[in-house]
């Protein structure tokens, strides 16, 4: 462990990119925080969940507190693979400081929000802020890959066990340039669909004993991507859909294939749901001449629904404390894709507020060591004036 004084996170970020956390591996991180966490006051509880189709998952539940507001800073330790060695400069899993940057992989997405609400935790204990109210960290160690047996799960855990929660916040990268230039307080809905479209098989010589799918299926793109879903709504841009693979698997050129797929993505905003979504693609595919084929949509995965925030409460207080500090009022944002913001959005409001993410989930991940130390210190701040403040 490294030698660190309370209320810097960048020892502890050291310490955490140091584990090779790769999902679902957990490669001694949850040892690390325990660590830390246990000697502020905070209970910790490992949960592992598993099965539903995918690999069981460490997860950590740490609460400290029982009367106040109920603040919860929640994250994740796994991390997406290194890749090509070779395009690495600074090793991975060995941490570096160079030139005002820590590197290593997880540096920013997001062992680093992590390491910031906790050293924010130790500030806010010296200063007596914390003893206000109840803070709780729920951090998983699959949100990189399936997101199954995570977040999801631990939250759902937590309320069975009698926690709730008034505010959140997940620590992962939402700034564009700046510590505080922006925070998400929604995000779209994402929904994954395929459609597949059968005809006959025959030889290219003699199509009237055929019926060859492929006109059907350039209709039926063109019919999905040509009319806008929508205009967009006050906190949310345009809905949008995105093909994203054009499937026929014919190895040869004198056969008309018996079938071809369609696969896309759709990410909506506040106007739909996964079911609502379901009856518009329907009647793009209704407006199409089938030409006898079969045509069949089916959703692909679980769809995440789109959610937004109160604007009020914790959103202000927290767009209030980082203007203070900045001298620039945070936008408010819903764009990018989506996170497990969007399995705690049915518990507690909640946003995501942290590190600019330029360089995640890329060769030589890494962030500026003053960015860290500015995000531990914006937590910290928040922690104080929530806790004290009339807003839920």
């Amino acid at each position: 462990m490294s030698a660190r004084a309370k209320g810097d996170p960048v020892p502890l970020l050291s310490d955490l990119i140091a584990c090779p956390s790769v999902t679902p591996a957990e490669a001694g991180v949850f040892d690390v925080l325990e660590a830390v966490l246990e000697p502020l006051g905070f209970a910790t509880t490992r949960v592992v969940f598993e099965g539903d189709g995918s690999y069981p998952v460490g997860n950590l539940f740490a609460i400290r507190g029982t009367g106040g507001k109920r603040l919860l800073f929640a994250g994740h330790t796994d991390v997406v693979p290194p890749g090509d060695m070779g395009d690495w400069t600074h090793s991975p899993f060995a941490p570096e400081i160079r030139d005002g940057r820590i590197f290593g992989r997880g540096a920013a997405d997001m062992k680093s929000g992590i390491a910031a609400f906790v050293a924010a935790v130790e500030t806010a204990i010296a200063d007596g802020s914390a003893d206000q109210g109840t803070i709780a960290l729920a951090i998983t160690n699959d949100e990189e890959a399936d997101a199954v047996n995570g977040t999801e799960k631990l939250i759902a855990w937590a309320r069975a066990q009698g926690h709730e929660f008034d505010f959140a916040i997940v620590g992962e990268p939402s700034a564009t340039a700046t510590v505080g230039d922006s925070i998400k307080v929604g995000r779209r809905g994402s929904l994954n669909g395929q459609i597949v479209v059968t005809g006959l098989q025959g030889h290219v010589a003699y199509p009237d004993k055929a019926n060859n799918p492929l006109p059907v299926v350039a209709g039926l793109v063109t019919a999905l991507s040509r009319t806008p879903i929508d205009e967009g709504t006050e906190h949310f841009p345009r809905s949008n859909l995105e093909v994203t693979s054009i499937d026929v698997g014919n190895q040869t050129t004198n056969v008309i294939p018996a079938r071809g797929m369609i696969r896309f993505n759709i990410r909506f905003n506040d106007l739909w749901t996964p079911e609502s979504l379901g009856d518009w693609i329907a009647g793009r595919i209704a407006s199409i001449d089938a030409r006898g084929c079969e045509i069949a949509f089916s959703r692909v995965g679980r769809p995440s629904r789109s959610f937004l925030s109160p604007l009020g409460g914790g959103v202000e207080t927290l767009a209030g404390v980082i203007e203070a500090a900045t001298g620039s009022r945070p936008q408010l944002s819903t764009g990018g894709g989506t996170s497990d913001a969007r399995f705690i959005a049915s518990y507690c409001p909640v946003v995501e507020f942290g590190l600019p993410g330029a360089t995640m989930h890329k060769a030589d991940e890494n962030v500026l060591v003053a960015d860290v130390r500015q995000l531990a210190d914006l937590y910290a701040r928040f922690i104080a004036a929530w806790f004290v403040s009339g807003n839920d």
